[in-house]
């Protein structure tokens, strides 16, 4: 089974994919995970990736589908797979119909995380991120217990260039210019799947596996 899920950023796709891989053994492909980790090591991909991203855009269509080209030509999803943040634009979305023909994938769901703009802002610019674990936090919904120290390993909480509430303004700006089209594209071809993702983390789930019918 492979998913493309979609959604604006803050939307909850990290955590609904989480929840996914957990249940049908499918393997996560995050092309913001994948370009953190370019950036973290100062590779050239990563240096240009941080030029675009810690503005709120997107990096450019043909870096972007070459990294998950490579990614999906590795062919280690025996579950299969899901596709966490590509694509992103129509562009992106012609060429990874192709690179599924070229490699012989099949995608079974497209499925669209909705959420209100203004409550993603909220969500976002609140949001904190663990330096050694990772663990995600938000100074409004999900606080640590002591401010800026991570609960389970005692690392310090940085708030991500991308997710400063200016940051966040132009990235939602971005997605309504360039990924709403790709909402469009995919309804006129009768396959996206819309979930209410304005709802709790086990709620929006229980609405995804109804959706795929699993």
């Amino acid at each position: 089974m492979n998913i493309i899920l979609m959604g604006p950023p803050g939307a909850g796709k990290g955590t609904q994919a989480e929840k996914l891989v957990s249940k049908y053994g499918l393997v996560q492909i995050s092309t913001g995970d994948m370009f953190r980790k370019e950036m973290k090591e100062d590779s050239k991909l990563g240096v240009i990736a941080k030029f675009f991203i810690q503005y709120g855009h997107l990096v450019p269509d043909d870096i972007t589908i070459d990294i998950v080209r490579e990614r999906l030509s590795k062919n280690d999803f025996p579950n299969g797979f899901i596709l966490d943040g590509f694509p992103r634009t129509v562009v992106q979305a012609r060429s990874l119909e192709s690179l599924c023909k070229e490699l012989g994938f099949k995608i079974d769901a497209i499925i669209n995380l909705d959420v209100d703009f203004d409550k993603l802002i909220k969500r976002l610019s609140g949001r904190r991120v663990c330096r050694e674990c990772g663990a995600t936090y938000n100074l409004e919904f999900k606080p640590s217990k002591k401010p800026g120290i991570c609960d389970i390993c005692g690392g310090e909480l940085y708030q991500r260039i991308d997710e400063s509430e200016d940051a966040v303004k132009i990235r939602l700006q971005t997605y309504t210019r360039q990924t709403r089209p790709l909402i469009d594209y995919y309804t006129m071809k009768g396959q996206l799947i819309n979930i209410n993702g304005d709802q709790s983390m086990d709620d929006v789930f229980k609405d995804i596996e109804k959706c795929l019918g699993v």
